[in-house]
């Protein structure tokens, strides 16, 4: 259960209320981090009660709804398995999207089988004995070794050096 104060103009003080705090609370919410939660990813239910009596005027005339509502969040934890897409690749290690997450994978924890091609149009790591290659668009299954909370974002560093992880397909 999550907590909320929107802030509506005056305008919208008619019988669409409801809606109109609806619509702006996950216009507002949705796709946002919050550290200590996580990544809110959609709002599935809210509570706003009785619209009349919850709201209260700020001297300009708007006013402060406290909503209550569900969200699914998502919040990445060291040890967990996930897949990604490759967003890109240089000398330091690969960048993956794994959602709204962005993790980074230092060469250091790539397999060392694998190269860095600098030559390569796009630069790509390369394995020496397949034909496996790790380039932008690569989908990919890694593991996070660690975590970092901001106030507004989450970082994440990664692993492909243990088994049944890497590229996929």
């Amino acid at each position: 259960m999550f907590f909320y104060d929107l802030i509506m103009h005056p305008s919208y003080f008619n019988q669409a209320l409801a809606g109109h705090l609806s619509n702006e609370l996950r216009r507002q919410v949705e796709g946002s981090c919050s550290g200590r939660l996580g990544y809110i990813i959609a709002v599935v239910q809210e509570e706003t009660g009785d619209m009349g009596h919850r709201g209260r005027i700020m001297e300009d005339g708007q006013a402060v709804f406290s909503i209550k509502y569900r969200a699914i969040v998502y919040r990445p934890f060291r040890g967990e398995v996930v897949d990604g897409v490759v967003a890109s690749v240089n000398k330091m290690g690969i960048f993956v999207d794994v959602g709204p997450l962005q993790c980074f994978i230092s060469t250091h924890l790539v397999p060392p089988d694998f190269s860095f091609d600098p030559n390569a149009n796009p630069p790509c790591f390369s394995s020496t004995e397949d034909t496996l290659v790790i380039q932008k668009g690569t989908k990919i299954r890694l593991k996070i070794v660690g975590t970092r909370v901001d106030a507004t974002e989450i970082f994440a560093i990664g692993t492909i050096k243990e088994d049944y992880l890497g590229p996929l397909g």
